[in-house]
């Protein structure tokens, strides 16, 4: 099975690709990304992110209070999985990066770029993050750079699944509040899987598209009755709403090690309707 899904023992869809896949996308890890999977804790290696039989209670993540009231929580840093197209593995036999190409520059992430012009059909899900720095009162991150990428409505990544296509990823660099915005639509849901949205952030476009190591490597999840309401049309997302119906964050392999507070944190809040579309927003903090 592939990194992003090798512990869910369950999963035996069209994005299993066997033994030597694996063994190739595992030679191909960067240190950056070794360190997206790995963490040292008192001593000993963990797994960061992915699901155990340990009973152990998850770290307490760092809370912050803002002077208007509201906190910023630290997020937990997760798997990039083995589609992220940053320059840490391959695709069909080629060194992936979207990073280095200014294109990907954008806020609108829905058409493919590299030698088609298809959009990605969903339903559309309009994202604004705010990055705070949890080691100072929940300051605002102006400057730095989040790539965005994620599974399209039928479950398949661009560049891996349909390499022929390009869309669902872009990076955007965040304003003097912290904030940046996106344009995507709305991921569906496949086998092994809560439903949910990858990400990557670098301290600087600069550092982002020269390969420097992100500060950040974690997952957006998606509201629960969101989810069902958006996969109840077959006709755009298949199977989505039968696979949401067997799985939950809590039950997630990468979600369920987190605290309480980082699995609230890492949902995004979303407004809206499947017909209108959804505004959703997120705060991540980040400890710099």
């Amino acid at each position: 099975m592939t990194l992003d899904k090798i512990l869910a023992a369950d999963h035996q869809d069209k994005h299993d690709r066997g033994l030597l896949f694996d063994l190739e996308t595992a030679r191909t890890l960067s240190r950056r990304r070794a360190l997206g999977l790995f963490g040292l804790a008192g001593g000993a290696l963990t797994m960061a992110g992915c699901g155990s039989s340990s009973s152990a209670a998850p770290a307490s993540p760092q809370i912050v209070s803002t002077a208007s009231g509201g906190t910023c929580v630290g997020y937990a840093t997760e798997t990039d999985g083995p589609f992220p197209a940053d320059g840490t593995n391959r695709a069909r036999g080629a060194t992936s990066n979207v990073l280095t190409i200014s294109d990907f520059q954008r806020s609108d992430i829905r058409p493919s770029l590299l030698g088609s012009s298809t959009v990605a059909n969903g339903v559309q899900l309009d994202i604004a993050l705010t990055l705070a720095d949890v080691n100072n009162a929940c300051a605002p991150l102006a400057g730095y750079a989040v790539y965005v990428w994620h599974n399209d409505a039928q479950g398949d990544y661009s560049l891996y699944d349909v390499p022929s296509e390009s869309y669902l990823r872009g990076i955007q660099v965040c304003d003097a509040m912290g904030q940046v915005r996106f344009t995507t639509i709305f991921p569906g849901c496949y086998g092994g899987r809560y439903p949910h949205i990858h990400f990557e952030v670098f301290s600087s476009l600069a550092n982002a598209s020269s390969g420097n190591f992100a500060r950040l490597i974690s997952q957006f999840a998606l509201p629960a009755a969101e989810c069902e309401a958006v996969y109840a049309d077959s006709a755009t997302y298949g199977s989505s709403l039968s696979r949401i119906r067997s799985t939950s964050i809590t039950r997630d392999y990468i979600f369920r090690n987190n605290a309480p507070t980082q699995m609230a944190a890492m949902t995004m809040s979303l407004t809206g309707n499947p017909s209108a579309g959804y505004a959703a927003t997120a705060m991540v903090g980040i400890a710099t």
